[in-house]
């Protein structure tokens, strides 16, 4: 548990927090056009739904006590990328720089590597999103390269780049 409160699975009461924070131009900047602007109760209802038929639980919560402030999301890999995961996360505007995000980032690392067998856990910023690159560098993670005009996001072309995070256990038999 983070000392924010926990990162738990999404319950269909998150419906009002989700709507709350989720409907963020800023954060929506920072997303994959999947991640829908403006946010609606429709999509807060949609996500939780499909959520809430996951199995694995692959997409959490960052709560404190009393709501939900933000999630973070895994994608486990297939055929011969199957021991690698895609990271993806996004918290609360009036929550950020507070070290929240860094610690989800590590906690669920670590759940990934110890739930999944998964070796690596990558992620792909924005290469703008200097705030992210950061979490990612203080929970462990290296940038290994840049994807250059890689993605087409609000009629422009952005650079991605690429930080991963190998589990320990891996390092230590290689």
């Amino acid at each position: 548990m983070a000392s924010f409160g926990s990162i738990r699975p999404w319950a269909a009461e998150d419906a009002p927090a989700l709507l709350k924070y989720a409907n963020n131009r800023k954060i929506w900047l920072n997303l994959r056009d999947s991640f829908p602007f403006p946010y609606t109760a429709e999509n807060a209802d949609d996500f939780l739904a499909s959520v809430a038929r996951q199995e694995p639980t692959t997409f959490f919560a960052i709560a404190t006590t009393t709501e939900a402030i933000g999630s973070i999301a895994l994608t486990i890999n297939q055929d011969v990328h199957r021991f690698s995961a895609e990271i993806g996360y996004w918290l609360a505007e009036p929550y950020w720089r507070r070290g929240i995000m860094t610690e989800a980032v590590d906690a669920i690392c670590e759940y990934t590597f110890d739930r999944f067998g998964v070796v690596r856990v990558y992620a792909e910023p924005y290469a703008r999103n200097t705030n992210s690159c950061n979490v990612l560098v203080k929970a462990g993670f290296s940038l290994e390269g840049r994807l250059r005009s890689s993605v087409f996001k609000d009629g422009q072309w952005l650079d991605q780049l690429i930080y991963a995070r190998v589990s320990q256990r891996h390092a230590l038999q290689a």
